[in-house]
């Protein structure tokens, strides 16, 4: 999708997956790759960022239940420090699947639409959405520019999570 520069992950994240990454894929749940892979990454990015933007977990965002928008996002990265309600813009879907990450692509994408509708309607038009669909192990990048999709075909492994890292500061900075 892009080429970014690597961003050199903390001693405590580096620590933190040593720790969980064998828990996580040894128990298979998504709910544990979640916890303990996506999220310490995903707060690492907000940390790297210096607390500029907000993430949230399993938050609500029904945005338009007339065209099927609605629901829980996994996760959500938006370009506003406010941590107790989601603002706009918001910038990043992540996706979390248990292994297979085919099936979470049209979640995503479904997520990236509402996110889009949802900047719209708060007048913070974004050019540009992107989102992730995660087994926490592997990571899959997608890209909504206006009406065009696009999908990475390569997976982004944690074992790379210098560049995963760089991949995601730098979408969250793109937008």
């Amino acid at each position: 999708m892009h080429e970014t520069q690597s961003v050199e992950p903390s001693l405590y994240l580096k620590e933190a997956l040593s720790e969980t990454l064998p828990i996580a894929t040894a128990t298979g749940s998504e709910k544990a790759r979640s916890e303990l892979i996506i999220s310490p990454i995903l707060l690492e990015v907000r940390k790297i960022l210096e607390r500029k933007v907000s993430f949230f977990s399993g938050e609500d965002f029904t945005v338009a239940p007339d065209l099927g928008l609605s629901g829980v996002c996994d996760f959500l990265i938006s370009r506003s420090p406010e941590q107790i309600f989601i603002e706009a813009p918001v910038i990043v879907i992540i996706e979390a699947k248990k292994g297979d990450l085919k099936p979470g692509l049209g979640q995503c994408t479904a997520e990236m639409i509402a996110a889009q509708k949802f900047n719209e309607t708060n007048n913070i038009p974004i050019k540009t959405i992107y989102g992730s669909v995660s087994s926490g192990t592997a990571w899959r990048f997608l890209k909504l520019e206006r009406q065009t999709l696009s999908v990475d075909l390569n997976n982004c492994t944690v074992l790379s999570v210098e560049i995963l890292l760089g991949m995601l500061i730098w979408m969250v900075q793109e937008t």
